[in-house]
């Protein structure tokens, strides 16, 4: 038979008690906060961290149960109940069903999984944030899944694994999805991250057999297309010139600003050299240059200062080259070590830890040969060898490549980056509402791709997109897509009679045109290699056999993204098979 009980636990004595002894046992008296007197034993523990010290000995508010499962295991429980035959019904209870364990009525798995529903919702979310960290999950995914589940927990008073009911949790997020008095209305990209979190938690409940199935797998997700909050842009070819400029000279033109005078200084009772009557005038991209002079005459006296700002500009200027050129997220580029750097080989490339990707696949990204060489240029500037890279520039303790950081990538990279964008004068939203950020430099790249007739499987190739729509549709700008050079390029439509292939032969500018010269205008790369080789800040798609053409030199198009604009040949969206005829070789 089991039975129920108070457990009892050790408190410090309260402040003011009265110590007394009755019948051979010491007590303690005093009065609460409320007036009540209270009475209990004093005790002095023999061993744990309070071992010597007299304490006042209390039990548990509700009653606890020992009994024998169905395994014969001895088992002790919370009851939650504070009346003694409340807590004797529920150890009826567990014995009843211990009962049928034993006599197979119902498994094993099936009493555990009742047992589970008197744990605390809380200790299966700990148990589940286990397994994510055990699983190797990153800790971003990790503390942001956790923090999901947790809020809805707190606001729906969620104790039990019986207390997550579909209906609950669709009452809240239509609630959240309401604009409330200082607070937004949730979006419904918020609102789908919330229910895959929940998901993932039940999900994981029925498979360590804690839930019978999962309730929210009814529950539709919201259509993210029709309510989106925040949809990025591409930089044009201008403000990315801009943005690298002024990355590689603020750090350093931040000590050559100009002061101005503020309302403050109007005041009589201030001193007029106080700080509050002046401030630091705001930076333009075309004051850079002056300010930069100001600075070095200024800092004149500290060379070993300039030459670290000088780096640190030239560090900045790197990381979004490279973001741009490569598709890296912030964190893979905080994630990279110099050891992960392959500047040698035929084709430059960086690898990165699976641990550290996205998708988690540990691909190699190709770099561009010009930005090999400022990488292989910034690493020699750090020592004598290009792949040691001196603490002294803050990259750890460590001169071994494999654990010495390539980049000092701040947490804040974000707000460093909307300081570059205001002083570049670029905007912050176009008249769609597009907005720049630091992740708009991944969408600069997808963009590039586009412009530059990349197939669309080698620019998902490039992205690391398991989807070609995300590729295509989300980091993809179309307003910097040359629609007009693609409309121009269809066959030119004529009423006349002459043949059809001729037309076609002749809209296509094949009279002017040598085949290999045609070849190499519709080749489409098959290697993200080839076409990271094709695409760069400054680029041009143009083949030396065609730069002496006519027709090009008369109508030439501007695409270079850094300032050197380069022509290129228009090319045939819609080539047409020669005559077999006219291309047969005679015998």
């Amino acid at each position: 038979m089991g039975t129920v009980f108070k457990r009892t636990a050790t408190k410090p004595l309260p402040i003011g008690a009265e110590l007394f002894a009755r019948k051979g046992e010491r007590f303690a008296r005093w009065k609460t906060a409320k007036g009540k007197t209270r009475t209990a034993p004093v005790v002095v523990p023999t061993e744990g961290k309070f071992a010597g010290q007299e304490r006042i000995a209390v039990e548990t508010p509700t009653f606890f149960a020992d009994y024998r499962d169905g395994n014969g295991h001895l088992r002790r429980v919370a009851t939650g109940c504070k009346d003694e035959t409340a807590a004797r019904a529920v150890l009826a209870g567990l014995e009843k069903r211990a009962e049928k364990v034993r006599s197979g009525i119902i498994t094993t798995a099936e009493n555990a999984m009742s047992d589970h529903q008197y744990t605390a919702l809380t200790e299966h979310l700990a148990e589940f944030v286990a397994t994510m960290q055990a699983a190797g999950r990153s800790k971003i995914h990790v503390s942001g899944t956790e923090r999901l589940i947790q809020r809805v927990i707190d606001e729906l008073s969620l104790r039990r694994l019986a207390d997550i009911r579909a209906e609950a949790i669709e009452r809240w997020l239509a609630q959240q999805s309401k604009a409330q008095t200082g607070k937004p209305a949730m979006g419904a990209r918020t609102r789908n991250s919330y229910l895959v979190a929940l998901r993932s938690f039940c999900n994981w409940c029925v498979e360590r057999d804690r839930l019978p199935f999962n309730p929210l797998a009814k529950l539709d997700r919201a259509d993210e297309r029709s309510d989106r909050r925040r949809q990025r842009r591409a930089l044009t070819e201008a403000e990315l010139t801009r943005l690298l400029i002024v990355a590689r000279l603020r750090p350093l033109a931040e000590f050559g600003r100009e002061t101005v005078t503020t309302s403050n200084a109007k005041s009589s009772t201030r001193d007029k050299r106080s700080r509050a009557t002046w401030s630091y005038k705001p930076l333009t991209f075309d004051e850079l240059p002056a300010a930069v002079d100001r600075a070095r005459e200024r800092l004149h006296d500290n060379p070993e200062f300039i030459a670290q700002q000088d780096r640190l500009g030239q560090e900045r200027e790197l990381v979004y080259k490279l973001a741009v050129t490569t598709g890296l997220r912030k964190s893979e580029l905080a994630s990279l070590m110099v050891g992960q750097l392959d500047l040698d080989d035929a084709f430059p490339h960086v690898r990165l830890n699976a641990a550290d990707e996205k998708n988690r696949q540990g691909n190699s990204i190709p770099l561009r040969h010009e930005v090999a060489d400022e990488l292989r240029e910034w690493l020699a500037d750090a020592g004598t060898d290009s792949r040691n890279v001196l603490s002294i520039f803050g990259r750890g303790d460590s001169t071994d490549p494999a654990t010495t950081k390539l980049f000092n990538v701040p947490d804040d990279l974000s707000k460093v980056f909307e300081r570059d964008r205001a002083v570049a004068g670029i905007a912050k939203s176009d008249d769609r509402g597009r907005t720049v950020d630091v992740h708009a430099l991944r969408h600069t790249f997808g963009t590039m791709l586009s412009k530059a007739g990349v197939s669309p499987r080698v620019a998902q190739a490039a992205m690391r997109h398991s989807s070609i729509d995300l590729t295509m549709n989300v980091y993809t700008d179309p307003r910097l897509l040359d629609v007009q050079g693609a409309v121009e390029s269809l066959p030119q439509i004529s009423t006349t009679l002459e043949p059809n292939d001729n037309r076609q032969r002749i809209a296509a500018g094949a009279e002017n045109f040598s085949p290999s010269a045609v070849a190499v205008l519709v080749a489409v790369p098959t290697d993200v290699s080839s076409v990271l080789r094709s695409t760069s800040v400054t680029y041009s798609v143009i083949s030396s056999e065609l730069s002496g053409s006519p027709e090009m030199q008369k109508t030439p198009r501007k695409t270079a993204i850094s300032g050197s604009f380069a022509e290129y040949a228009r090319r045939e969206s819609n080539p047409q098979p020669s005559d077999p005829k006219s291309d047969a070789l005679s015998n």
